[in-house]
């Protein structure tokens, strides 16, 4: 589980940007290059909805047949899928951290840990937390071809403060094996594959620093 949150030190590092939105389709990988998303602004915020492809592991933010954001994420393996349904975001958290996956820091070591036994706990960074089913959110991560969470939504770099940005509590969230978009939307949304990428610094991410956003307007 220590890779699950390598995305955060790579965003906060600088290292990534990528056009991604409706209008892009090109593969990023976890060697960097640039990445930048794009979010328009909605004309109407209560009537944003969220759609989420499983097969095709792509969010779409809609405002009727308007897309607002659409982008690549991983969602949950076989044994721990993400549910399927119809949901609504209920609670939002900027810096929330797991309350199972995480640090011990033990001085000046900091150490895998899920909590209890020596040191001090400091859970994995899950920044930009929209939580639409107990334990179940859409947050930033590290984004995989493959299903990669227990059943989490995670959303590659700026993606995640921008999704952020969009979603509200009450925002509508439907989760499905297949979306209408797949077919229309979907083919120019940007893969992304950061199973390359490097395994951050422990003692980063024990740190506000693991919790970065874009600079500038979130919302074009």
């Amino acid at each position: 589980m220590r890779t699950v949150y390598r995305l955060n030190l790579l965003a906060a590092a600088g290292l990534l940007s990528l056009l991604t939105g409706c209008e892009t389709g090109r593969l990023l990988t976890g060697g960097g290059g640039p990445y930048h998303v794009t979010a328009l602004r909605p004309n109407d915020p209560s009537a944003v909805r969220v759609k989420v492809s499983l097969s095709k592991q792509n969010v779409y933010v809609m405002e009727g047949d308007r897309c607002l954001m659409a982008v690549a994420c991983s969602v949950g393996i076989a044994d721990k899928p993400t549910p399927k349904g119809s949901f609504t975001i209920y609670s939002k958290q900027e810096h929330k951290r797991s309350g199972s996956y995480g640090f011990s820091v033990q001085g000046d070591r900091v150490v895998p840990s899920t909590g209890g036994g020596a040191g001090r706990y400091v859970g994995y960074p899950m920044g930009y937390w929209c939580e639409f089913a107990p334990a179940y959110g859409f947050h930033q991560g590290f984004v995989h071809p493959n299903p990669r969470t227990h059943g989490c939504i995670r959303l590659h770099g700026e993606a995640a403060p921008k999704f952020f940005a969009l979603a509200r509590i009450g925002t509508p969230v439907n989760i499905a094996t297949t979306q209408p978009e797949d077919s229309t939307i979907g083919p120019k949304v940007q893969r992304v594959d950061d199973s390359r990428a490097p395994d951050p610094d422990p003692r980063l991410m024990i740190t506000d620093a693991a919790f970065t956003k874009p600079s500038g307007s979130l919302l074009q």
